[in-house]
């Protein structure tokens, strides 16, 4: 009789295309858990975000966050909804409260290019562009993003704050992801300006130190975002601060074709929650047209996570369906330029894994 390993998902479709991208995200994990024979997945949804907002009146209500750390795994869709905001004025952001209430401090942003038809670039081939963004997600500008201020104020301050405890965490996991690649890392930072910047390329240097085998770089954010776009296949993986990650992030998905290419993680010491980069889009939700690559691909990040021998399998099952799907220029939803469905993209990839004999 064999024995499972059983790990446990802890689903929040959320709000906007949250639940569609969900629904085909789960549809690949259901075929590639068939591919398993050890593995096994329980799923829990949860309500967490806007419309959890408009029900009761808390877009993340205390007992949920506590059921959420009894999973293995957090797998999101999108949350918050433009017309949905707090009283001075800004979005409901529960997937940063998520992050920071639970030290989620390493946030993962793969970049990789499936086709040449995808990027604005189009010099460049499949595959050439292919880099990780590594985001500090629990300091930095967003540090002070929960303090009020009064509503007839004539000033109001947001504090960029980074430790040398955080500051070292990050770069630990940032030299990790780069042994595990290329061996090049990139930090980014605008420590020509600002102490605290400077303060974080301090860090990093001595960081450095202990990586030897591991090539390094320092470029300011400014230039980065230039390099990114004139030069982006001399990137391996690149460090920085929460909201220079969070502009990155969305400028690089733009050279291979938007957002709905774009998986993440955010990973802490204990916790994990795997997401798209995109958000809600709630102009197109319901309508069957979302791009789901970006949730298929976060899922397969998740499986990487786990660091089990077959959900690894899993996740390069997961990869290379994907890749063999979108060498297929037929192959795109409204957001690359096709006529797919948001149904029709998660079929052929399920197609695809269920058909691997790997």
């Amino acid at each position: 009789m064999t024995n499972h390993k059983t790990y446990s998902i802890a689903v929040l479709p959320g709000d906007g295309i949250g639940p569609d991208v969900i629904a085909e995200s789960l549809k690949v994990l259901g075929a590639v858990e068939g591919k398993l024979n050890s593995v096994r997945f329980e799923l829990q949804e949860y309500s967490v975000g806007a419309g959890e907002y408009l029900r009761s009146g808390d877009p993340l209500p205390p007992a949920t966050l506590e059921k959420l750390k009894q999973h293995d795994a957090i797998l999101l869709g999108a949350m918050g909804l433009p017309n949905i905001r707090w009283p001075e004025g800004v979005e409901m952001t529960p997937q940063i409260d998520i992050r920071e209430k639970l030290d989620l401090y390493c946030g993962l942003r793969p970049i990789r290019l499936y086709h040449e038809l995808h990027t604005p670039l189009k010099r460049y081939k499949t595959a050439e562009i292919d880099f990780l963004i590594v985001r500090e997600s629990t300091e930095g500008l967003f540090s002070t993003r929960l303090l009020k201020h009064p509503s007839d104020a004539n000033e109001v301050t947001d504090t960029m704050r980074v430790t040398r405890q955080g500051s070292e965490r990050l770069f630990r996991s940032a030299f990790q992801q780069a042994v595990g690649r290329r061996r090049h890392l990139t930090l980014v930072d605008k420590a020509n300006v600002l102490p605290s910047m400077a303060f974080f390329r301090k860090v990093f240097d001595e960081a450095a130190r202990q990586f030897p085998a591991v090539q390094t770089d320092r470029i300011y954010v400014d230039a980065a975002s230039l390099y990114l776009v004139q030069r982006p296949e001399t990137f391996d993986v690149l460090v920085t601060e929460n909201m220079f990650g969070d502009i990155l992030s969305d400028l690089a998905a733009g050279l291979i074709g938007g957002m709905g290419m774009a998986p993440s993680a955010d990973i802490g010491d204990k916790y994990a929650v795997f997401q798209p980069s995109h958000g809600s889009a709630p102009d197109i939700a319901g309508k069957g047209i979302a791009n789901p690559i970006a949730t298929i691909l976060s899922v397969a990040m998740m499986l990487d996570w786990f660091n089990h021998n077959e959900t690894r399998c899993g996740a390069g099952l997961i990869r290379r369906a994907v890749e063999r799907v979108m060498s297929d220029p037929c192959n795109r939803t409204a957001d690359l330029g096709g006529r797919l469905s948001t149904t029709e993209m998660g079929d052929r990839v399920v197609t695809q894994c269920s058909q691997s004999s790997d």
